[in-house]
């Protein structure tokens, strides 16, 4: 931030760190995203998303919606705008080709512009303030790196990436079966984690506090490092949801994937983590002598992380334990290492920034595409098109003046396909009827008021 911009207070362009521009790949600069920007990234599908239906010429619409919504760039050198308002899809699409951000993030839709807020601060009453936004969520693969040994932080690969697979399988299925929400869009983060976007009406006009209970209600891995216990499941007996989850999901994940993938009992490092999540320290010490005897296991055809994990359930859940603690001991342990982590900030307060989808991550090169909840399980990180990928495979037919849309002629049509057919116009639908409703509801108000 210069010294200019902090002596007035400005709010709308700040530094978002040192050096961090260094990182950047050479692939990745403005030339490639003003292209990018120019012929690929779908303006009109992302104004359609954000507007609600509010851009038609229905006399129940709010003109002034898609204008109340705040967007914020980050700029090449880490240059932060915030609180940009946009009042057509012309506006939005030449800001975007004229700054080519690095990032787009999408805010809150505001009660008044976002852009003219310091006019309304000015006034001395508390106007500026966010009436709507998505209920979101944040899952980052660098906050498994407790139960993970393949990678660390922001790398990822297909041993570990199914975690995230299974975060979506097990809150997807609650957000529609628990909630009753319709229109939810998952998100690959472009780098390390998934991206949640809950877009029904009634899920956007949701206060704080009824946010927060929501994330509350997915919330049960705590994460004390102090301590060995890191997951709280309330009650003798699973409720509902954690009971669908672990029998539908995390039990089966674990034992045959992340278990023997991530040789969680391959050494004694790795399962004394496990171990020390048995309250009964005669049962652990039991287990412990064991596997210490029986070292030569690993020559066996048997994989010795699938041979360890039977006899753990074996004593810990035999009719010999009779403490409840015990037996929910191997619930724990599998909700330990599989359940999902979420941001729960992210979730709990309305005017959190998330990053738009069909972005590039700077990082990487790859483009932030939606992931379809019912098939992901074929979502491949790794495959997924990247900046210099995509440009290559325009310039291969060379420009074309009869293309409608030249992200068909890329590896990226696919996604914008999907997010317009699975997610987009279902949810236009929806939107416009509860337009309609609303009218109509209005008028009816209007003719008994006047009728009396």
């Amino acid at each position: 931030m210069t010294k200019e911009q902090a002596d007035n207070g400005r709010d709308d362009m700040v530094i978002d760190g040192p050096g961090q521009a260094n990182d950047v790949p050479d692939e990745f600069n403005a030339n490639y995203l003003r292209i990018y920007y120019g012929k690929l990234f779908p303006h009109a599908d992302m104004f359609k998303w954000m507007s609600y239906g509010n851009d038609g010429k229905h006399p129940g619409c709010d003109k002034s919606y898609f204008g109340r919504r705040e967007f914020s760039f980050t700029l090449e050198n880490d240059i932060y705008i915030r609180f940009q308002s946009f009042n057509s899809v012309t506006e939005l699409e030449n800001s975007i080709k004229e700054k080519c951000p690095f990032k787009i993030d999408i805010g809150p839709v505001y009660s008044v512009d976002p852009a003219k807020r310091h006019a309304y601060a000015q006034s001395g009453d508390n106007v500026f303030t966010p009436v709507e936004r998505e209920l979101v969520f944040d899952i980052d693969i660098s906050d498994y790196d407790d139960v993970r040994y393949c990678c660390t932080g922001a790398d990822v690969c297909l041993e570990c990436w199914p975690l995230m697979t299974i975060a979506i399988k097990v809150i997807d299925t609650s957000l529609r079966d628990d909630f009753g929400f319709n229109h939810i869009l998952w998100v690959y983060s472009g780098r390390r984690g998934v991206h949640c976007w809950v877009c029904d009406g009634k899920a956007r006009r949701l206060t704080n506090e009824q946010r927060a209970a929501i994330a509350d209600y997915f919330h049960v891995y705590k994460g004390n490092e102090n301590g060995h216990k890191k997951i709280s499941l309330p009650g003798l007996v699973l409720y509902p949801f954690l009971a669908r989850s672990y029998t539908e999901v995390l039990k089966g994940f674990f034992e045959a994937k992340l278990l023997p993938n991530q040789n969680l009992l391959a050494s004694e490092e790795r399962y004394e983590k496990i171990l020390e999540m048995i309250p009964d320290a005669s049962v652990a010490s039991e287990l412990r002598r064991r596997w210490q005897e029986n070292k030569r296991a690993s020559m066996s055809k048997d994989d010795i992380n699938i041979v360890r994990w039977e006899q753990l359930k074996s004593i810990l859940q035999s009719g010999k334990q009779k403490m409840q603690g015990l037996r929910r001991c191997v619930e724990e342990i599998v909700f330990s290492y599989t359940y999902p982590r979420l941001d729960m900030e992210v979730s709990k307060h309305m005017n959190h920034l998330l990053k738009a989808p069909f972005c590039v991550h700077p990082k990487t090169g790859r483009v932030c595409v939606p992931i379809d909840p019912n098939n992901c399980d074929e979502f491949d990180p790794t495959t997924v098109p990247t900046l210099p990928q995509l440009l290559e495979e325009l310039n291969r037919e060379g420009p074309r003046q009869d293309a409608e849309n030249e992200w068909d002629r890329t590896s990226l049509g696919e996604s914008v396909t999907f997010f317009r057919t699975s997610f987009l116009q279902p949810l236009l639908k929806s939107c416009k009827e509860e337009i309609e409703n609303s009218y109509n509801a209005k008028l009816q108000q209007s003719k008994n008021a006047l009728s009396w």
